[in-house]
């Protein structure tokens, strides 16, 4: 029987699609990919692989279904992957096929090319992959993957350009969307994000060595030192203990995504110079001046609404407490022998603290609501549990329109939001009151004093307020209808 997945809980949670780890220049490189990839796991749990290169044994890859702990602690993997220079790569499919995700899908993928193999990862999502495999196919290339990401390797091999970063520069010149990539050849790593910076990557310094990381944390758990993020539409090429940086495509005004604040980055992770654990924390501050509620405690549901329902208790001055319990144990790829088990959904993984709750009024704080059916669930738990009251304060605006840089977001029909008022929302979802952060109180929390500026926002808050800075070419050929300005 084929493992779910996710689980019913995860399904109703939004999922980045993938992060990306890379080190040059010390001895056994895999091994610390390895380490930051688990420290990236959170960004992707449902595949890994690695890349090394050795002077004298070449390139080796090894690829993986599930967890980086349960695949790349095995010493005879690892000892497959020798070399000082490896990258590697923790996905959950968007692109491409879902649900038919074979192993040719999983990350680095690897090309020989005239002067040379290379790799690469990716972190985002391309909006016109399907015009550019169209194109490739073609023209004669032949693809293994559903990934859009293998078109970029499709286009390097086209390229007319003598060096591997030259050639990634022409093929991305070629792409759109949201990019984060990383590349090595026999004794290059390499760096790029795309002109808007939408998905983040940064530079660390470990020994004599240099690392390359979707997230701070990444750094942290190798003892790497954080040296800078690597800007919007920059590439660095690291070669020989020497950094050489470029400027590939044409200016743009930064667009990163602010849900990275809100839900994707780990909260012990950097962002743009601000703690994540912060920002979240002065969303829930937000979210108590913003919407007020009298009640008996602020209860987080677990993990990723505990610092905003922190926030909330402390601007607010109720008392925080941990009125819904995680288990710890529950994995992703968890097999679900019936039906009855499967009905059983939420409980699996969350479960009141029935003594905590009893009589109370109870402000819950979640990060998100995207269908919706996973709020009906816990406001049911909560009520089992003998609740007198039941709140719920979100820590994002109303997620109303899909996201097409890297998120694995549903239709726009099947978001709660695309299709009910807040007070429909609450109605539906059966909860005494329901409030969401405003656009403006979010961007505050991500230290944009004066707010959102609509006419030309810090961020990309496109899955908020349909405005995307970069145009989804695949989906509106698909006949996707995009708005130019918030609703």
């Amino acid at each position: 029987m084929r493992p779910f997945l996710s689980h019913p809980f995860d399904d109703d949670k939004l999922k980045e699609e993938c992060g990306v780890f890379g080190v040059i220049g010390v001895a056994d490189a895999a091994n610390f990919v390895a380490l930051g990839l688990h420290a990236l796991q959170h960004r992707g749990q449902e595949a890994g692989g690695i890349v090394s290169h050795h002077p004298e044994h070449g390139f080796n890859s090894a690829r993986r279904f599930g967890y980086v702990r349960d695949n790349f602690t095995n010493q005879s993997v690892m000892d497959t992957l020798p070399g000082p220079l490896a990258i590697g790569h923790v996905r959950y499919s968007t692109a491409g096929h879902k649900g038919a995700t074979a192993i040719r899908d999983v990350q680095p993928f690897f090309g020989e090319f005239s002067m040379g193999g290379a790799a690469i990862a990716h972190n985002g999502n391309l909006t016109n992959a399907a015009q550019l495999r169209k194109e490739l196919i073609e023209r004669g290339s032949i693809f293994q993957s559903s990934s859009d990401s293998e078109c970029i390797i499709h286009l390097m091999a086209r390229s007319i350009q003598r060096t591997v970063p030259e050639r990634m520069k022409d093929a991305l010149r070629r792409v759109e969307g949201a990019f984060s990539v990383i590349a090595m050849t026999r004794t290059k790593l390499v760096g790029v994000r795309d002109p808007l910076g939408v998905r983040p990557l940064v530079l660390g310094k470990i020994g004599e060595g240099f690392a390359l990381s979707s997230e701070t944390c990444g750094l942290d758990i190798i003892g790497a030192e954080f040296i800078r993020e690597i800007e919007p539409g920059e590439m660095i090429v690291i070669e020989d203990g020497k950094i050489t940086s470029s400027r590939p495509f044409a200016p743009a005004t930064s667009r990163f995504c602010i849900f990275e604040h809100v839900y994707f980055s780990r909260p012990d992770s950097i962002l743009g110079g601000r703690s994540v654990y912060e920002t979240r924390r002065q969303i829930g501050v937000e979210l108590a001046r913003e919407a007020p509620v009298e009640a008996d405690l602020v209860c987080p549901v677990p993990d990723s609404g505990t610092p905003a329902a922190i926030g909330f208790s402390q601007e607010s001055g109720i008392p925080y407490a941990m009125g819904i319990i995680r288990n710890q144990y529950m994995g992703r790829t968890f097999i679900e022998p019936t039906e009855q088990i499967r009905n059983m959904g939420v409980r699996l993984k969350l479960n009141v603290n029935r003594a905590l709750v009893k009589g109370k009024r109870i402000i819950l704080v979640d990060d998100s609501v995207v269908r919706g059916t996973t709020s009906r669930k816990i406001k049911d738990m909560i009520l089992d549990a003998g609740a007198a009251e039941v709140h719920f304060r979100i820590a994002s605006p109303p997620t109303a329109w899909p996201c097409f840089y890297g998120v694995d977001t549903p239709e726009r029909s099947k978001l709660l939001a695309a299709n009910m008022s807040e007070d429909e929302m609450r109605d539906w979802i059966g909860v005494d009151s329901l409030r969401f952060i405003s656009l403006d109180g979010l961007y505050r929390a991500a230290g944009e004093a004066a707010g959102r500026n609509p006419k030309s926002p810090q961020y990309c808050d496109a899955c908020f307020s349909g405005q995307y800075p970069i145009a989804p070419a695949d989906k509106l050929a698909e006949g996707f209808e995009m708005q130019q300005a918030a609703e």
